[in-house]
C-alpha cells in the first residue's frame, strides 16, 4: 500500500465501514465496464456502418480535411470502426481493439475536431462536446481497466 492511502485500519472505527463500502462499490467494476463496453461498443459499431453506407460522403469529408489517400482511409476508419465497436461490445481483444479505436479519435479530433481539441482548457464543454469525446474516453477506460468479468476475453482467460 502506498503511502497516504486509506484502508479501514488507518480510520479507527469507522474503518470496517469504509471497506465493507469500497467492497460493495468493487463489486460494481464489471457490471459498470460491460455496459460501457455493451452501449458504445455499439454506438461505433453504428457508426462505423453508417459510414461504410455512404463512403462517398465519408471520403469526400475525409478529402476536405486534408487527409492523405481519402478513400483508403475513409474504408479503414469506417471498417476499424464497424467491427471495433463489435469487438468492444463482446470484450473480444478488448484492450488492443481500445488502443486503436483511442488512436483513431485522437486523429479525429487532431482533423476534424482541431477546434474543439484546443478548447480543451478554455472552454472544456466544447472539448467533451465532440462527437469523437465519447468513444475516446470510453476506448481509454476500456484500455485502463480492461473489459471485466463479463466479456469475451475474461472467459477465454479462465478455460484451460
Amino acid at each position: 500500500m502506498s503511502a497516504g492511502a486509506v484502508n479501514g485500519r488507518s480510520l479507527g472505527r469507522v474503518g470496517p465501514l469504509y471497506d465493507t463500502f469500497t467492497d460493495a462499490c468493487s463489486t460494481l467494476a464489471s457490471p459498470f465496464l460491460l455496459a460501457i463496453r455493451l452501449y458504445w461498443g455499439w454506438q461505433l459499431a453504428q457508426t462505423g456502418w453508417g459510414k461504410l453506407q455512404h463512403l462517398p460522403r465519408v471520403t469526400h469529408f475525409f478529402s476536405s480535411l486534408g487527409i492523405p489517400l481519402p478513400g483508403v482511409n475513409a474504408v479503414v476508419v469506417s471498417w476499424l470502426e464497424f467491427i471495433g465497436g463489435i469487438l468492444l461490445a463482446v470484450g473480444l481483444l478488448s484492450r488492443p481493439i481500445a488502443l486503436i479505436i483511442a488512436i483513431d479519435m485522437l486523429v479525429a479530433y487532431l482533423t476534424a475536431g482541431r477546434e474543439d481539441l484546443m478548447a480543451f482548457f478554455s472552454n472544456p464543454g466544447k472539448f467533451y462536446g465532440d462527437d469523437a469525446f465519447t468513444f475516446l474516453f470510453a476506448s481509454l477506460i476500456i484500455l485502463i481497466f480492461g473489459p471485466g468479468k463479463f466479456s469475451v476475453d475474461a472467459w477465454k482467460l479462465r478455460r484451460p
